[in-house]
């Protein structure tokens, strides 16, 4: 965006005392006398007026000069330090039990879980997301991706079973770091969601929790529906060795404030950078201030040829 002004507009003050001055100040001259004026009127007319151009003009482009006339264009730079993000969804056979949602009972956890984690993808606008999906075993769904849309579609055609009926906790942590390990971003988390134990899981949990350590990946734990069939202190060391936290939503709206505060704790920041192009053109006043200014020497140091 560009402006145009003056660095110092201050000095334009200068300008009405100028036009005072000329009037109330004018400098008082030898006189001559002549008994016919009317010829000397009509030969020095032209020649004063023509001084007196000269003079102002120079006068008023010097003040322009020194007010310093700039032009100002303005760019953004934006950094958008957004964050490496897997989001490990459970899709075992535990998955279909319904009334997980009040306002609708005909809906599956699933089925809830899916819709808020799409809300949750549109919400985090800078940041490469990962989908990894897991059951009996754990598979990459998705790479990271900027692709909010697709990440979108590809959690509508996730289904119930698709790797498996039993909770395979610890694989989908280990492959959601394993995914996380290729991003370039310096903060790097992994949220998982699941509603059961760790019954499939073949990598020992201390080997997780150092993978994330060594690698500076922090895993945010959920656990959804009966509290009875979660082990909610396992998955709690899980999310504290790591840096991160548990949570425990028992409905659709508990888990849908579960989203709404790990967005919050992990808000990506975007950092605006303002720079300023100024160009200067004091020179051209200044230049043809000076060019009148000769003139009126040349022409006023003749009136007396």
């Amino acid at each position: 965006m560009s402006s145009f002004g003056f660095e110092y507009p201050w000095v334009l003050l200068l300008l009405p005392l100028f036009v005072l001055c000329a009037k109330f100040c004018q400098a008082k001259e030898s006189a001559l006398l002549f008994s016919n004026l009317r010829l000397i009127k009509k030969v020095g007319r032209g020649k004063s007026f023509f001084l007196e151009f000269l003079k102002y003009s120079a006068l008023f482009l010097t003040v322009v000069a020194l007010a310093s006339p700039i032009k100002r264009d303005s760019s953004y730079e934006v950094k958008k330090p957004g964050y490496d993000i897997v989001l490990a969804i459970d899709a075992s056979g535990s998955m279909r039990e319904k009334g997980f949602d009040p306002t609708r009972l005909d809906r599956n956890k699933f089925e809830v879980v899916k819709e808020l984690i799409k809300e949750f993808i549109k919400r985090r606008e800078n940041d490469n997301l990962g989908v990894v999906v897991f059951g009996s075993f754990a598979y990459a769904a998705s790479p990271l991706s900027f692709d909010k849309e697709f990440l979108s579609k590809l959690i509508d055609f996730l289904q119930i079973g698709v790797a498996g009926q039993k909770t395979a906790i610890t694989d989908a942590l280990a492959l959601s770091i394993e995914l996380l390990k290729k991003g370039e971003a310096r903060s790097k988390i992994v949220i998982l969601l699941t509603d059961g134990n760790d019954t499939a899981g073949r990598v020992p949990p201390e080997a997780i929790t150092k993978m994330a350590k060594k690698h500076s990946v922090k895993i945010y734990t959920i656990a959804i529906g009966d509290e009875e069939g979660i082990n909610k202190k396992y998955l709690k060391f899980l999310a504290d060795q790591s840096g991160g936290e548990f949570f425990f939503a028992g409905y659709a709206q508990d888990l849908k404030e579960v989203y709404k505060r790990i967005d919050a704790l992990e808000k990506s920041k975007i950092k605006q950078t303002r720079f300023i192009k100024v160009d200067r053109f004091y020179i051209y006043p200044l230049f043809l201030a000076t060019i009148f200014l000769l003139l009126y020497i040349y022409y006023y140091s003749r009136r007396g040829v």
